[in-house]
């Protein structure tokens, strides 16, 4: 894998997680396997829907390890770090290039506040100590301390830092980003926001727990909107975010992996404190899949 642009559909992959503690590889593997023969045009480790704020640092790089060695260099492989210390991430960071990822997905968890100069030093340093591409992840509904306009400004000044993943539900903070940064960054959208529309403003794709359950009607939806064809894209959006509203009314890893049990990949439940999908959950999970033919 040579080409680092990336654009189109990255599903946020689930992390299978035994009752041991070990990652099931071989579930995880097949999943990836599946995602690629559906037209994903990359995958991405270890982003929210992969739980990493409850692995330990061990299952974190086994899941990129299994990842890159499924993907065999077919799509990229994006790899979340994540960390309250600059020194934690940076150690991250450079172990997934070494494991072979073509690009960081850099998160910034915060218990105290952050400021802005502090975030900016957080995120330059993951890209410094890296030679690939490197995601920012925003995403004010869970971080105590966000991307503020002037620090995404700022860090796209830095060369390999050439992509946002924006997780609000703001996509009017998506064109002003956009608008902010002049071409320096290209934009990634999350489930949170309409694909379509961020597509129509200069979006170049989307990175999104929904696509491990929705791959080809995904990746069918991101060529209409490739194409230019707004009113079919619209068409085919309608049902697919009756999907993301129905993950949005749970927890999101919950709804991720009790979707692809429905589909018969044995992923398990999130990992605890957090709870397992409801009864009334899976139905409501299995009703949205089923309208949209991915059930």
């Amino acid at each position: 894998m040579t080409d680092t642009h990336f654009q189109g559909v990255f599903p946020y992959l689930v992390s299978p997680i035994s009752a041991s503690g070990e990652v099931d590889a071989a579930v995880l593997a097949r999943l990836c396997e599946d995602l690629i023969q559906a037209g994903v045009h990359g995958l991405t480790a270890l982003g929210s829907t992969g739980e990493f704020a409850y692995l330990s640092w061990a299952q974190r790089r086994r899941v990129v390890e299994v990842v890159i060695a499924a993907a065999k260099g077919r799509v990229p492989v994006v790899a979340g770090v994540a960390s309250t210390t600059i020194t934690d991430a940076v150690h991250q960071a450079r172990e997934f290039e070494r494991l072979g990822c073509n690009g960081i997905l850099a998160i910034l968890e915060a218990y105290f506040p952050v400021a802005d100069d502090g975030v900016y030093a957080y995120f330059a340093a993951i890209a410094e100590a890296v030679s690939v591409p490197v995601v920012l992840y925003t995403n004010p509904n869970f971080q105590r301390s966000d991307l503020s306009l002037p620090v995404i400004d700022r860090l796209s000044r830095i060369p390999n830092v050439r992509y946002i993943k924006d997780a609000s539900f703001n996509t009017g903070r998506l064109l002003s980003i956009i608008n902010r940064v002049e071409g320096r960054l290209q934009v990634f959208a999350a489930s949170a926001h309409i694909p379509v529309c961020v597509m129509m403003i200069g979006g170049v794709g989307w990175m999104a727990g929904p696509a491990c359950v929705a791959p080809r009607q995904s990746v069918e939806l991101y060529e209409l909107c490739r194409r230019g064809d707004w009113a079919a894209a619209m068409e085919r959006q309608r049902p697919l975010w009756g999907l993301n509203q129905a993950f949005a009314r749970h927890n999101l890893a919950a709804c991720i992996k009790g979707g692809l049990v429905l589909q018969g990949y044995a992923v398990g439940a999130p990992l605890p404190p957090q709870a397992p999908l409801s009864q009334d959950g899976v139905e409501e999970v299995r009703r949205a899949l089923i309208a949209i033919g991915a059930l």
